[in-house]
C-alpha cells in the first residue's frame, strides 16, 4: 500500500461526502446494479475520484459490459489506482483504490475488450464527471485546453495499457459482484 496524499478522519469523509459516496469509497460498498449515475453517461470528458478529485479514467477507455457499472478498459494513468486482493464474500476478486486518497472504487476482471483484456467495473458513487470543453479548433478537452496530439487527456503520465505488464494484477473471479 502506498502512502496517501489525501488523509482526513472518517468524521471528515462523513462531512464532506453523502451517504452514497461515503458508503462506497470509505466503507467498500457497492451501488445496486443499473441505478449509477454514471451507467449510461456517454459524454466526453474525465472521470474523476468523487472524495478527492485525482484523475482516474477517461470517458475514451469506457464501455458498456451490460453489468449495471460503468466499466472502463483501463485508468487513464496507471499510477492513479492501486490494486489489491479482495477475497471478501467467498470470492476472489481484485479491489481497485484511488491511490490519492485511499477511497474504493470498485473491482477489475480479467473479461474486458480492451488491449489489456481487463474491465474496470467501478461505483458511480466513487466518480465525479467532468466534460469536455470544446476548444475553438473543435478539440474535445476535460481540462479545458487543447490536447496535445489529440490523445486521451492523459497529462499526467502513460495510460495502463503502456505500463509493463509487472504492474497488471490479474485474479479470476467467479461472479460479477463488485
Amino acid at each position: 500500500m502506498s502512502e496517501r496524499k489525501v488523509v482526513k478522519s472518517e468524521e471528515q469523509w462523513r462531512q464532506e461526502l453523502t451517504p452514497a459516496q461515503y458508503d462506497v469509497l470509505r466503507k467498500a460498498g457497492t451501488e445496486p446494479p443499473f441505478t449509477g449515475e454514471y451507467v449510461y453517461n456517454k459524454e466526453s470528458g474525465d472521470y474523476r475520484c468523487a472524495a478527492c478529485g485525482a484523475m482516474l479514467f477517461g470517458a475514451d477507455t469506457k464501455f458498456e459490459s451490460g453489468t449495471g457499472w460503468p466499466s472502463f478498459t483501463e485508468p487513464a494513468v496507471a499510477e492513479a489506482v492501486e490494486l489489491r486482493p479482495d477475497n471478501s464474500l467467498f470470492m476472489r476478486r481484485t479491489e481497485v483504490v484511488c491511490r490519492t486518497c485511499g477511497g474504493h472504487l470498485g473491482h477489475v476482471f480479467d473479461d474486458g475488450p480492451g488491449p489489456g483484456g481487463q474491465r474496470y467495473c467501478i461505483n458511480s458513487a466513487a466518480l465525479q464527471f467532468q466534460a469536455a470543453k470544446v476548444t475553438p479548433g473543435g478539440d474535445a478537452d476535460a481540462t479545458g485546453g487543447a490536447k496535445a496530439g489529440g490523445g486521451g487527456g492523459v497529462a499526467d503520465g502513460a495510460r495502463a495499457s503502456e505500463q509493463p505488464a509487472s504492474a497488471t494484477v490479474s485474479t479470476q473471479h467467479t461472479s460479477d459482484t463488485r
